[in-house]
């Protein structure tokens, strides 16, 4: 099992001066030192306008400068808004091609949508028709990639001449393609399309298993057919995640945050907001209560305790159970609320000390046996794919000067 880190880059009501640049900072400073302890992943979200929950409208740039301070874990866009409303898909192949060649090869490409109104409002995006946009762009995305130069395209979104896009990524034919998923139905699309699936849900054990089922049946069947020009056959699962010795220790540390999480999210989706007026931190709190205290005691009196938020006895036991339900990577959601950084950083080095190395050592043999049982399905995958003709060199339309050749000839003489 692998493991990452997650950021939403939350920031809960009151904001005092210097307190969205002292988030950004921290979260580059937990990236660098998961990189130092063995983490795998580093994943950024992409979101719009969404105060309090979200701070992270640019993840390129703050991707850009994790991977410019660090050397060995993967850099993935959990998910970029790939929609042309939010980004033109050419754009978006330049800057994965260009973030994959700082990296040295260390990108993944989440593709991602938007749920909420204030996004899809705020760039005029039908929510029904959502999904069909995205799709269609993650697929020319990685044709852009792939291809010198891309044909151009004529889709019900978005349309583009033949240009060669650029540059070309350092993995090829491109980074591995993720999407992020929240119930059974986006599973089952991303499987459909070959394509890893982000499952921002926090499942129980039983249901990751039923997940993990339908995922691979659906790799292994005839309903795959890839928009990429490769299959990433892999479900990453986020976790709760606040670790200590002591268990009331890492409950009282975490799990606010955490819940705060939750909630900002169904805020978002279910209740009107006024743009810049939000108040869900301290809504959240006048609603919690005190149940920090309620939540201790009750951990302390369970018999099998197993989850994110407590020891590392506690963690190794709640991924024992994930990994049992075939799931492939583990993200951390440990920047959630009012989360302190110093108590994350703590928690990040515990789990690399005492939880990670029985995972890590298991990784490779758990890889190659995957690969070899996954190898046919992928090939005949590909071969069902609907790959888009490169053109020959006779069929590159030219591209017409933009001053005339004769006006050139008379400027030339004059001179």
């Amino acid at each position: 099992m692998k493991f990452g880190v997650f950021y939403e880059l939350q920031l809960p009501k009151p904001w005092l001066p210097g307190d969205e640049a002292r988030l950004f900072h921290e979260a580059l400073d937990q990236v660098v030192l998961a990189d130092r302890l063995g983490y795998d992943y580093a994943w950024e979200v992409e979101h719009h306008f969404l105060d309090e929950y979200s701070h992270s409208s640019a993840p390129e740039v703050f991707l850009s400068a994790a991977a410019a301070r660090t050397k060995n874990i993967r850099v993935g866009h959990g998910i970029r808004q790939v929609i042309p409303n939010y980004n033109h898909p050419a754009r978006t192949a330049e800057g994965l091609a260009t973030l994959d060649i700082i990296s040295n090869g260390r990108v993944d490409f989440g593709i991602g949508e938007g749920a909420t109104r204030l996004e899809l409002g705020g760039f005029h995006i039908p929510a029904k028709e959502k999904r069909a946009m995205a799709i269609e762009a993650g697929e020319q995305i990685a044709n852009m990639m792939a291809l010198d130069p891309y044909p151009g395209f004529e889709g019900k979104y978005f349309s583009m001449p033949c240009r060669n896009v650029l540059p070309k990524p350092v993995q090829k034919p491109h980074p591995p393609m993720w999407m992020a998923c929240t119930n059974r139905d986006t599973i089952k699309v991303a499987a459909s399309l070959g394509v890893g699936a982000l499952a921002f849900s926090f499942l129980n054990p039983e249901e990751a298993h039923a997940w993990s089922e339908i995922y691979y049946g659906i790799i292994k069947s005839d309903q795959c057919r890839p928009i990429g020009h490769t299959v990433n056959a892999n479900i990453a699962m986020v976790s709760n995640f606040s670790l200590h010795k002591d268990r009331a220790e890492a409950i009282r540390r975490g799990h606010e945050g955490f819940e705060f999480f939750g909630y900002a999210l169904n805020a978002l989706v279910a209740h009107d907001t006024v743009p810049g007026r939000t108040n869900m931190w301290g809504e959240y709190l006048e609603k919690r209560g005190d149940r920090t205290e309620e939540m201790v005691r009750a951990a302390a009196l369970a018999d099998n305790y197993a989850s994110g938020i407590g020891t590392p006895d506690d963690m190794r036991k709640h991924l024992r159970a994930f990994q049992a339900s075939g799931i492939d990577q583990v993200i951390f959601m440990q920047q959630a609320g009012r989360n302190r950084h110093d108590h994350i950083c703590e928690a990040l080095e515990l789990f690399a000390a005492e939880v990670m190395p029985e995972f890590k050592a298991e990784v490779a043999a758990r890889e190659e046996r995957k690969a070899r049982d996954l190898a046919p399905y992928i090939d005949a995958a590909l071969k069902r794919k609907n790959w888009m003709k490169p053109l020959a060199d006779n069929e590159i339309p030219v591209v017409k000067a933009s001053v005339a050749k004769a006006q050139v000839n008379q400027t030339s003489a004059a001179e």
